[in-house]
């Protein structure tokens, strides 16, 4: 199983030969076996990469993500028919029913919205119990709104001074890296158990590829959130995106989750949510989508 991800911040160049990943720089080779790498950062604009490379990703199921001149992920290359049963899921996937969809949004809010009162627990801020119990008001479909409350509230307690759509704001520069990044992996999960991206439980843009990706990162958000926070700890938030920042959010993959009784790497997570997604269609039941919830120190989730 896929474990690694490589984030490229020099001038390189990327080829493949038995079954290996190389990459040249000017200090030598790093060499990486293709089967344990799940993502790829092309956080550098002198990275050239062979078209046998990107075959064998293709085929091995490897994300590769591309960022802009600001250093922020704008795409990503995605393998076609990964998985034995691409048709026949993707026709499951088109036939489930309205109530479904809702339930199945009931259950991502309430997820996202927990994860968010137990950040807020564990970075010591107020509001605790009343985002919390938001979390218990969620209806089928989320009718009346609460994910957007919750996470008006969620904002203003978690960071002082703080406007989500300031892109001057090193918090929001990190946010929308790590976004980027948890975004594809899910992508990426969802490809290699069949699933179409563009179709969504809830989000149902027609000019969005990643509308399915876009349901499920939601209760992933969190665990980016934490990780800004922490490295914005005592820092000016005018500060420009370092390397170093860049780094630490191309690493969010790895870092831990619960899903079920079990603890895993956020990437794993990912992979466990989109197969869960598969049971609970071929069962027409919403009670078996299964998503992340943060771990304990003692290696159980949060209650």
């Amino acid at each position: 199983m896929a474990w690694k991800g490589l984030h490229l911040s020099r001038p390189a160049r990327l080829n493949t030969a038995g079954g290996q990943i190389i990459a040249a720089q000017e200090d030598g080779e790093a060499i990486l076996p293709l089967e344990d790498v799940a993502y790829i950062v092309l956080d550098t604009p002198q990275a050239t990469l062979t078209t046998g490379l990107l075959s064998a990703c293709m085929e091995a199921g490897v994300a590769v993500i591309v960022v802009d001149s600001r250093h922020t992920p704008n795409g990503i290359l995605l393998p076609f028919h990964s998985h034995h049963r691409q048709a026949g899921v993707a026709a499951l996937q088109l036939g489930v029913s309205e109530p479904f969809r809702k339930r199945c949004w009931q259950r991502i809010v309430i997820a996202k919205i927990e994860n968010q009162a137990e950040h807020l627990r564990r970075a010591g801020r107020p509001g605790v119990d009343g985002i919390a119990a938001s979390a218990r008001h969620v209806g089928s479909g989320d009718p009346d709104n609460t994910e957007a409350r919750a996470a008006r509230e969620y904002w203003g307690t978690l960071f002082d001074d703080f406007t989500r759509d300031r892109e001057d704001d090193l918090r929001n520069k990190l946010l929308n890296y790590g976004y980027a990044v948890m975004r594809a992996g899910v992508a990426r999960a969802l490809v290699a158990y069949g699933l179409l991206p563009c179709v969504g439980l809830h989000h149902a843009s027609i000019t969005n590829a990643f509308n399915l990706a876009d349901d499920l990162v939601e209760p992933f958000r969190p665990f980016i959130d934490e990780r800004v926070r922490e490295r914005c700890a005592e820092r000016p938030f005018t500060d420009a995106l370092s390397l170093a920042d860049r780094q630490a959010m191309a690493a969010i993959l790895l870092g831990d989750a619960r899903v079920g009784d079990e603890t895993m790497s956020l990437l794993a997570a990912t992979e466990a949510v989109a197969t869960s997604l598969v049971r609970a269609m071929e069962g027409s039941s919403p009670a078996l989508l299964t998503l992340p919830a943060w771990v304990n120190s003692d290696g159980r989730g949060e209650a």
